[in-house]
């Protein structure tokens, strides 16, 4: 990139959501392009800029040699980077030289999985993100045309740059009868629906879901304790790597009937574990899982129902589909995102 710019570039961009220990999706994808980026363009420069309520609590992460710790606190902000990378679809109001805003997903604009305040806060943060930014990165050809179509922005804007998966140390246990869930007990990821489906599952199989309570989930654990099967349903709440990847090497089934997602790592995660999956066939999911996972209408629960019930009585195809599951994982890894990632930045700064 220094040929063009005279020098080695400078590139600024949002870490706020990385901190912490309990990472959401977005959290995860800011952690890996921060650390990938740095890692292998150490010609570079780089401002890891925090908004001030994650600033203090972001100085007990170490950094790259080549990476600086900024606070972000509007209207101040890293002014003189060559390129400001929006990481969570927001962009500072600062004056940038350049900007690429990453969108996960917009659901929030298009269904009931938000309070109305919220929704409109991020639909302005979003919309002003778009039209700011110099090109857009969108996590999967889902968000790229719900980017398009909602927010009004030119295709050729968008270039569509796909997760990857992250380094869980699986173990080698026998499976159980055990469908697990992983992600937010809330409204967008149809957990009501999917405990309805347990249920004609027989006695001797246990759903256990692992993931911490978003919008909706007062009423979806009022489902589970009205379930007539309460006793064989686990509510974990947020679990450590260590024990996600446990319950990744336990499960028989993997099931995500999500209504709308703008990747779904999750997917790929109980596929690199050689855990069958069955998901939803909508939104970005039938593009993440490919022929490697069994495909449901989300909004019928006799559906999802049925393919609980077949891959509980078919061993062979559990067998198929962890077998597909972990080529199919082995495509998306954090080391193609970055470099897909720095060659956006090349194409911007040229």
């Amino acid at each position: 990139m220094s040929d063009f710019l005279g020098e080695s570039p400078k590139i600024a961009l949002d870490a706020t959501y990385s901190v912490g220990n309990e990472l959401s999706g977005v959290g995860l994808y800011s952690r890996e392009m921060l650390l990938g980026l740095a890692t292998s363009h150490p010609e570079a420069r780089f401002d890891f800029c925090y908004r001030p309520h994650r600033y203090l609590r972001s100085r007990a992460a170490p950094l790259p040699a080549n990476a600086r710790r900024r606070l972000l606190a509007e209207p101040f902000g890293p002014r003189a980077a060559d390129l400001f990378h929006g990481l969570n679809q927001r962009l500072p109001r600062i004056p940038l030289r350049r900007a690429v805003t990453t969108f996960h997903d917009l659901f929030v604009l298009t269904g009931e999985y938000s309070t109305e305040e919220f929704r409109a806060r991020f639909a302005a943060q979003a919309s002003e993100a778009a039209q700011r930014s110099t090109a857009i990165i969108a996590v999967s050809a889902f968000t790229k045309n719900a980017v398009v179509s909602l927010l009004g922005v030119e295709a050729s804007k968008v270039r569509v740059i796909h997760h990857g998966v992250r380094d869980l140390r699986y173990y080698p246990t026998p499976r159980e009868k055990v469908v697990l869930n992983v992600g937010a007990i809330q409204r967008r990821k149809n957990i009501a629906r999917l405990v309805e489906a347990f249920e004609t599952l027989e006695p001797s199989w246990r759903l256990v879901l692992a993931g911490s309570f978003g919008y909706g989930s007062a009423d979806i654990l009022a489902r589970i304790e009205q379930s007539p099967v309460r006793d064989r349903i686990s509510v974990l709440g947020y679990v450590s790597h260590d024990e996600l990847a446990r319950w990744y090497s336990r499960a028989m089934i993997f099931a995500f009937p999500s209504l709308d997602e703008g990747f779904g790592m999750p997917v790929l995660e109980a596929m690199a574990a050689g855990t069958p999956v069955v998901a939803s066939n909508r939104s970005a999911l039938p593009e993440v899982a490919g022929d490697a996972a069994v495909l449901v209408d989300p909004g019928s629960a006799e559906s999802l129902g049925v393919a609980l019930r077949l891959l509980a009585r078919k061993e062979d195809l559990r067998r198929d589909l962890a077998s597909r599951g972990i080529a199919r994982a082995r495509l998306f890894t954090w080391e193609k995102a970055a470099r897909e990632t720095w060659d956006v930045y090349r194409e911007v700064l040229r």
